[in-house]
């Protein structure tokens, strides 16, 4: 009976009807539409082209206030934040490049952090056989006159290459020379993938290239190069540029400064073409010294490599700006290995005997040492720094320093060790042992 009923049971040939409203199913309830439900109707066309007209004269008339406030159409209100938002567009598709105005070209104006006084006093740490700076065309005009004597004559050769290669990059740099914005020709672009790419870039002469087509360039280098290229291309093609610049408008152009930052993506080259290049050279000057030294101040850098940086600054031939940069990494608060921390040392025990008055630089890097790392010192360290202190004086940096030397605990010293070498009883017996006070001898009474 039971599989009677089983096969008689109906069958619904179309069990999900979603049109048929006649079917409710028990399970749903009706919901109240929601409200932005009922809001959802279609505008009329009419009615948006009212919308549209009306938000055409509401741009005109910002327009119109924005021409009345600023008739050279130059924008001055940009800030760091909008920069920064639309160089991260311009990083994900690389020829959306605007260019930079001429506006933000003043914004690398560091006169005011400049002392005068202290630029001459540098000056005389300066070295005074350091020779002009080497740039690639020095390079490739020497190698190309070692390998040919016919040369002599002509004030820049070429380069043995194909001349329908020589043509189609001497075209690259006439258009490099006037580049402001917009896309760059894609041969430039193949430079980083050639076998002679040095001698294929000297044919566009760098060193006349627009402030926009050397940054352009900087982020196309920076990307596809290795270290060691990068570097070699930093040294001999940007750095000049860059000193070339600050020298001539005692300031640099924005988009040479954006450069720079653009060339920190590179860490290590940076560091070997820009800042230790920079200081080799013996010729840094103290403005060159705040602009490049900003850059490592804004951008971050891995420890790694700034402790590199730091150690190969502390061995090197010491210039008056030497001590700006070095500041400027002590600064960052990286954990050092000891081997640094004992580079540093050595570097300022250099100028135990020297007799010329040290500059305020010199003094205040020494003191941003000692306020980081004086727990991490040795003893010895510390007794050879108070030598020092007794000889190259300041008369408000060097308090400073020798007090964070004496509220310090020695390498490998904990805390605890510190607290009870400094306590009161301690205190006491030291003065005691050092005859500070004089005790008198008080007789015992008698039972």
């Amino acid at each position: 009976m039971a599989k009677d009923k089983k096969r008689s049971r109906h069958e619904n040939p179309q069990p999900f009807l979603a049109d048929d409203k006649s079917i409710a199913s028990t399970n749903t309830r009706s919901k109240a539409p929601k409200h932005h439900q009922n809001q959802q109707k279609m505008i009329s066309s009419v009615m948006s082209s009212k919308i549209l007209k009306e938000a055409l004269i509401q741009q005109r008339e910002i327009e119109d206030e924005d021409t009345e406030r600023n008739p050279n159409k130059l924008v001055f209100d940009e800030t760091e934040d909008k920069l920064t938002k639309r160089e991260e567009e311009e990083e994900e598709d690389p020829d959306a490049f605007n260019g930079f105005s001429e506006t933000e070209s003043q914004f690398g104006n560091y006169e005011e952090e400049i002392d005068e006084d202290d630029e001459k006093l540098l000056e005389a740490f300066l070295s005074k056989d350091a020779g002009p700076q080497l740039t690639l065309a020095d390079l490739i005009i020497k190698k190309i006159k070692e390998n040919d004597d016919n040369v002599h004559s002509e004030s820049r050769p070429l380069p043995k290459l194909d001349n329908s290669v020589i043509d189609v990059y001497k075209g690259v740099g006439k258009t490099l020379n006037k580049y402001t914005a917009g896309k760059l020709p894609k041969a430039f672009k193949h430079i980083p993938s050639m076998q002679l790419w040095e001698d294929v870039l000297y044919l566009t002469e760098p060193e006349n290239w627009s402030p926009n087509a050397m940054y352009q360039a900087t982020r196309i280098f920076a990307s596809n190069l290795g270290a060691q290229k990068a570097e070699r291309f930093y040294r001999l093609v940007l750095l000049p540029r860059v000193r070339n610049d600050i020298r001539k408008n005692k300031r640099l152009h924005f988009a040479l400064y954006q450069a720079l930052k653009k060339a920190v993506y590179k860490p290590g080259a940076f560091n070997k073409g820009i800042l230790l290049a920079l200081c080799k050279s013996g010729t840094c000057s103290l403005r060159e010294a705040v602009i490049i030294g900003s850059i490592i101040e804004k951008v971050t850098i891995p420890s790694l490599h700034s402790s590199a940086a730091l150690l190969k600054l502390a061995e090197m031939e010491y210039c008056g700006t030497t001590s700006y940069f070095i500041k400027l990494l002590l600064e960052k608060k990286y954990s050092l290995p000891h081997r640094v921390l004992d580079g540093v040392v050595a570097h300022f025990m250099r100028f135990i005997d020297d007799t010329r008055i040290m500059p305020v630089i010199w003094h205040q890097s020494l003191l941003a040492f000692v306020q980081r790392y004086k727990n991490d010192l040795l003893k010895e360290d510390k007794d050879n720094l108070r030598i020092l202190l007794r000889r190259q004086k300041h008369k408000l940096v060097t308090p400073e320093i020798t007090r964070e030397l004496d509220n310090s605990r020695n390498r490998g010293q904990k805390e605890d060790d510190l607290m009870s070498t400094s306590s009161p009883v301690s205190v006491i017996n030291k003065t005691i042992e050092e005859d500070r006070f004089d005790i008198p001898d008080v007789p015992m009474e008698e039972d």
